[in-house]
C-alpha cells in the first residue's frame, strides 16, 4: 500500500521549512520512528521521524528545496503490518481533511467550479477570522470584487476575487476560523475563464513535474498572448490604474508571475524612456565613453548575487521591526570593574574543568542579574497588548543571544532563581553547543523573561540592542577593557572593566528605575562575595 507522508505541523504557527539534509534514498527500507530528514524551521534544525515501516517510493523534494507544511513529504509503500493502523490515522487525521471534501466529485466532474483558496497573508501567519462576507451563494462577482474582511492577529484584511463567476458554496460562516492554504469557497468561472483557468492548473502541475521554461509554457497555456497574466488582485488594481497592459510586464515569479516590483519597474521604465525619447530626439545620442563601457561588462558589474531572506534572518527581520515600531526603546550605558570577578572565575575554572565543565562569565553574569530582578521585578515583567495590565513573572527564564549555525537565535536558561552557578553553567554549555549546531530545542527558544547579549565576546564596547518583544528590558556586554582609573586614594590604577548597555521598554520602567536596577546588579559582579552571600 502506498501513503505520502505528511511533514507534521512543526509548531508555533511555522507554515515552511528548507530541507536541509535527506537520510535516506529512494528504495531505502525504513522502520518506525527512523530519522529520515533534517529539516531547517526559522526557528532551529528540526529531524522529522517515518511513522511507518515499509519502502521509499518517491522523494518530494531535493536538499535546500522549501517544503510545505501539511503536504506530502515523501511517498511510501506501507509493510502490510501498518498500512491497517495508517488508514485509521488518515481518516481520523483531521489535517488531512478539508471544508471542500463534500463537492470533490462536482470539481472532479465539472470543470468549471474551482475552490478559492485562502491566499498567504503573511507574517506567519496560518489562519484568521472570517469577520465579514460580502457575497452570497449564488451571486456573481467579477474578478477584484471584495469577497470577505478576515481578521489576523496583525490586522483586518480585505479578501478579493481572482475569478468571474458565480458562487457555489461559501465553506466557513462569520465567525469561524479559516485556515490559509484551504477552501474558502466555491465558485462556477464564467466559460471566458474557466479555459484560462485550466489551463493555468495544468501549467503549474507540468512545471513541478519537468524542466520546461516556464515563459515558454505560460504562452502555450493563453494562446501565446498571455491573455490571462498570473499575478494577483492587488497587482491587477495597480495595472489598471496605471493603465498598464499587464501582458506587456515581464513577470519575474513563480510560472512566470508577475509581481508588485515587476509592474513598479515597468512604471520606472516607461517614464524613464518616456522622458530620454523627448530629451534626445533633436539630436542623437553621443557614443558611450570606452572606460564607462568596460565599467559596465566588467565581472564585477554583471556578478551581483541575490538571495531570500528566510529562515532565522527572516524572523529576526520580522520580529526586530515589530518591536522597535511598537516599543519606545531607551538606553542606559554604565561601566563595571569585574577584576575581582574574574579573578574568582579564575580561582574555580580549573577544579570544573575536571569535572567536564567549562565555567564562563556568563553563569556569574545571569545569577547577579536574577538576585537583582528579586528587588526590582518590574525587570522581570511584561504587560498586555492593550497596556492595562502587568504581569509580574515568577521565572527568572534568562536568554543569551547566540550567534548560530543558522543565524541569530536566543536560547534561555530556565528558572535560574532556584539554580545554583554550576547548575547555571551546565545549562549555558549545552544551549551553546545546540545553538551553534543549530539544533536547539523549540521549549529552550520560549518563556525567556529578560536577555543578555554578550557582544563584546566579538568586539565592540557598547550597543543600542534591541528589545526581545514581549520582554521589557535587554543587556548588552561589551568587551573588557583593561584601562587606567583613579582609586578611592586618588592614585591611578589598572582597572578590568566592562561597559554594559541597557535598553529599557520607556512603557513599563524609567530611567530612575533601570539605574537602581544596574546599580543592583552590578554591586553583585564588583563584589561577588556579596553575591555569594546573597545565594545562601
Amino acid at each position: 500500500m502506498s501513503l505520502d507522508f505528511i511533514l507534521p505541523d512543526i509548531g508555533e504557527g511555522i507554515v515552511e521549512c528548507e530541507l536541509v539534509e535527506w537520510r535516506i534514498k529512494e528504495g531505502d527500507v525504513v522502520k518506525e520512528d527512523q530519522p529520515v530528514a533534517d529539516v531547517s524551521t526559522d526557528k532551529a534544525l528540526v529531524e522529522i521521524t517515518s511513522m511507518h515501516n515499509g519502502r521509499v517510493n518517491k522523494l518530494y523534494y531535493q536538499q535546500g528545496d522549501v517544503a510545505k507544511v501539511h503536504t506530502p513529504l515523501f511517498s511510501i509503500d506501507v509493510d502490510a503490518d501498518s498500512s491497517a493502523q495508517e488508514s485509521t490515522t488518515m481518516n481520523a487525521d483531521p489535517v488531512l481533511t478539508s471544508p471542500a471534501t463534500e463537492n470533490s466529485t462536482d470539481v472532479a466532474s465539472k470543470q468549471s467550479v474551482v475552490d478559492f483558496i485562502l491566499p498567504d497573508i503573511g507574517e506567519g501567519i496560518v489562519e484568521c477570522e472570517v469577520v465579514e462576507w460580502h457575497i452570497q451563494e449564488g451571486e456573481h462577482i467579477v474578478e477584484d470584487q471584495r469577497v470577505a474582511d478576515v481578521s489576523t492577529d496583525k490586522a483586518l484584511v480585505e479578501i478579493t476575487s481572482m475569478y468571474t463567476g458565480q458562487v457555489v458554496k461559501r465553506y466557513y460562516q462569520q465567525g469561524d476560523i479559516a485556515k490559509v492554504h484551504s477552501p474558502m469557497f466555491s465558485i462556477a468561472i464564467d466559460a471566458e475563464q474557466s479555459s484560462s483557468t485550466s489551463a493555468v492548473k495544468q501549467l503549474t502541475a507540468t512545471v513541478e513535474g519537468s524542466a520546461i521554461g516556464s515563459d515558454q509554457l505560460l504562452n502555450s497555456a493563453h494562446g501565446g498572448a498571455a491573455e490571462k497574466v498570473l499575478t494577483t488582485p492587488a497587482v491587477r488594481r495597480l495595472a489598471r490604474e496605471n493603465t498598464i497592459d499587464l501582458s506587456q510586464v515581464p513577470g519575474t515569479g513563480k510560472n512566470g508571475r508577475v509581481l508588485k516590483e515587476d509592474v513598479l519597474n515597468f512604471i520606472s521604465q516607461r517614464g524613464s524612456d518616456s522622458l530620454n525619447g523627448a530629451a534626445n530626439a533633436p539630436s542623437p545620442e553621443p557614443p558611450a565613453q570606452p572606460s564607462l563601457q568596460a565599467a559596465m561588462t566588467s565581472p564585477e558589474a554583471v556578478h551581483n548575487r541575490t538571495e531570500p531572506i528566510k529562515g532565522v534572518r527572516a524572523v529576526m527581520a520580522k520580529t526586530m521591526m515589530d518591536s522597535v515600531s511598537t516599543i519606545p526603546h531607551f538606553t542606559y550605558v554604565d561601566e563595571i570593574d569585574i577584576g575581582k570577578l574574574i579573578s574568582m572565575r579564575q580561582q574555580l575554572k580549573e577544579q570544573y574543568v575536571e569535572q567536564g565543565i567549562r565555567l564562563t562569565m556568563m553563569p556569574f553574569f545571569m545569577k547577579a542579574l536574577s538576585l537583582a530582578i528579586k528587588q526590582f521585578p518590574i525587570i522581570n515583567s511584561r504587560a498586555n497588548a492593550e497596556l492595562t495590565e502587568l504581569e509580574y513573572l515568577v521565572d527568572h527564564n534568562i536568554g543569551m543571544a547566540v550567534d548560530s549555525a543558522v543565524g541569530l537565535i536566543v536560547p534561555n536558561v530556565k528558572c535560574v532563581q532556584t539554580r545554583s552557578i554550576i547548575d547555571i553553567a551546565k545549562e549555558v554549555n549545552r544551549l551553546t553547543e545546540q545553538a551553534r549546531s543549530g539544533r536547539v530545542a523549540p521549549e529552550d527558544l520560549k518563556g525567556g523573561s529578560i536577555t543578555l547579549s554578550n557582544v563584546g565576546a566579538i568586539g565592540g564596547i557598547a550597543a543600542t540592542p534591541i528589545i526581545n518583544k514581549p520582554e521589557v528590558a535587554i543587556v548588552a556586554l561589551g568587551k573588557v577593557q583593561t584601562i587606567p582609573r583613579f582609586d578611592n586614594n586618588g592614585q591611578v590604577v589598572a582597572k578590568q572593566v566592562m561597559t554594559v548597555s541597557w535598553s529599557g521598554d520607556h512603557r513599563i520602567i524609567d530611567g530612575a528605575t533601570m539605574a537602581r536596577f544596574n546599580n543592583c546588579w552590578k554591586a553583585y559582579l564588583e563584589d561577588p562575595a556579596s553575591m555569594l552571600m546573597a545565594m545562601s
